[in-house]
Formats: structure tokens, C-alpha cells, sequence
């Protein structure tokens, strides 16, 4: 399944308000910050990637590539 900036923006901004977490916590925990944070639940395109792959982590929202190989990170 093909997942836009969007989609995986709200799933950040969903999760995080589950979990009664902040922006600002958020940030924190996961070693970005509030902008960053921000730019990425509004689904920004050019947000960079480590910092994605961090805040995922930081929410425990685990990632699924697939491929030739089919790789799970998480």
C-alpha cells in the first residue's frame, strides 16, 4: 500500500494525541523540534527522513517496507 506525506502525517498527529502527548513533548522525546513536529503531522514533503524514522520510533508506530527482500523495520 502507497502511503502519502498527508496519511503518514496524520497518523503521527493521531497517535501522538492518543497518547495525550504534545507537540512540544514530542519534539523533545524524539530529539526534533516543535516546527519539525508540526511540518510533519501537515504532511510536509521535505521533512528528512532520519527525523521521520525517529518520531515513528518515539511513537511506537512501526514501519513495513516491502519489497524483493521484504524488509520489516520497527
Amino acid at each position: 500500500m502507497k502511503y502519502t506525506t498527508k496519511q503518514i502525517g496524520n497518523l503521527v498527529k493521531e497517535t501522538r494525541k492518543a497518547l495525550g502527548v504534545t507537540q512540544q513533548n514530542l519534539a523533545l522525546t524524539s530529539g526534533t523540534g516543535p516546527r519539525f513536529i508540526s511540518d510533519l503531522e501537515n504532511g510536509k514533503t521535505t521533512c528528512q527522513f532520519g527525523k521521520v524514522l525517529m518520531v515513528l520510533q518515539t511513537l511506537g508506530i512501526e514501519l513495513r517496507l516491502s519489497g524483493a527482500l521484504d524488509l520489516v523495520c520497527g
